[in-house]
């Protein structure tokens, strides 16, 4: 299947946007799960550490292959510039496989260029690589990391008008697991964010990082701005949320998709067709205000806004215009 393209497709300087996607999976070591990647898509190989590695491809550009354990991640480094500690870090590691995801980041890559990611999926299912249903206790994901036209205030308002509408519908369109819906790591946002969001026709950046901040100050959100509010002010992110995971790049960090490799009829497409219908609805500032002053006229006191029947009345509007 091939790539879906949003409305927009290139930056305000005449650049295609490009996204990044973050595949997490276990089933596989590290020295297995590297074998299909450069077969699928070709590279060389180099190591960091004993958990891990890069894959440098001449066309995409580098993949990054790693144990998804901050911790163990530091002790391997060390030990691996030290050549020291070495066996400590095996016990670490043998330990954490059975329920540590793998993680493999691909570059920011070119939306036309796209398609041969789908090489990858079907070359790691066949090596034995297991994603979000293989585990009741890990949380494995697909996270989406979608360049943005531009940094103004409005297009990011716009964007985030469009998924505050969508989140209730794309949890049910994903069909996210349960455990992942239970866990805190993809939690949508807050009733009282939404309202205020919606209610508002215009903002500038101070206004957007007060709102965002007062009431999302964590990296757990489905869509996760800190990313791109740090690319922006670094110094005002990291007063709120002084966390070194936040890496300041301008996209969002899209977490709600399933990693289903296991399914033979799933691939990235799946997941990066359903990010679009966000994208459609961000590119039409009329209907975001239509849809908006709906969902605020459902509201109700001390009980909102009933979620089925928003869900459903969302799905007749996506449908009706064959968004979904």
């Amino acid at each position: 299947m091939s790539f879906k393209m949003p409305p927009i497709t290139e930056t305000a300087n005449g650049d295609v946007r490009k996204v990044g996607f973050e595949l997490e999976f276990t089933g596989l070591t590290l020295e297995q799960a590297i074998e299909p990647l450069c077969s699928s898509l070709g590279g060389q190989v180099e190591q960091r550490s004993a958990v891990e590695f890069r894959v440098r491809t001449d066309d995409l550009g580098t993949f990054n292959i790693e144990l998804d354990w901050d911790f163990l991640k530091r002790k391997a480094k060390t030990a691996w510039q030290k050549d020291d500690g070495h066996q400590l870090v095996d016990l670490l590691h043998q330990a954490a496989l059975p329920v540590v995801p793998l993680e493999i980041v691909s570059p920011p890559i070119p939306l036309d260029q796209l398609d041969p990611l789908n090489q990858l999926i079907p070359a790691l299912r066949k090596a034995g690589a297991k994603g979000t249903e293989d585990s009741v206790i890990a949380a494995f994901g697909v996270h989406i990391n979608p360049e943005l036209p531009d940094l103004t205030a409005t297009t990011i308002h716009h964007y985030l008008k469009a998924f505050a509408l969508l989140q209730w519908w794309l949890v049910e369109a994903h069909d996210v697991d349960p455990t992942r819906r239970l866990s805190p790591y993809i939690a949508l946002y807050p009733d009282a964010y939404v309202k205020v969001l919606l209610k508002a026709q215009a903002t500038d950046l101070d206004q957007l990082f007060d709102c965002y901040l007062k009431h999302n100050a964590t990296r757990n959100r489905a869509l996760d701005l800190l990313p791109l509010l740090a690319e922006i002010d670094a110094d005002r992110v990291r007063q709120v949320v002084d966390d070194p995971k936040i890496k300041a790049r301008p996209t969002f960090h899209y977490r709600l998709p399933d990693c289903r490799i296991e399914d033979a009829n799933w691939d990235l497409t799946k997941s990066w067709d359903l990010w679009c219908v966000v994208e459609k609805l961000a590119s039409d500032p009329q209907a975001i205000e239509t849809l908006s002053m709906r969902f605020l006229q459902l509201d109700r006191p001390l009980i909102g806004v009933d979620r089925k029947v928003w869900i459903k009345e969302i799905s007749q509007w996506l449908n009706d215009r064959g968004w979904a």
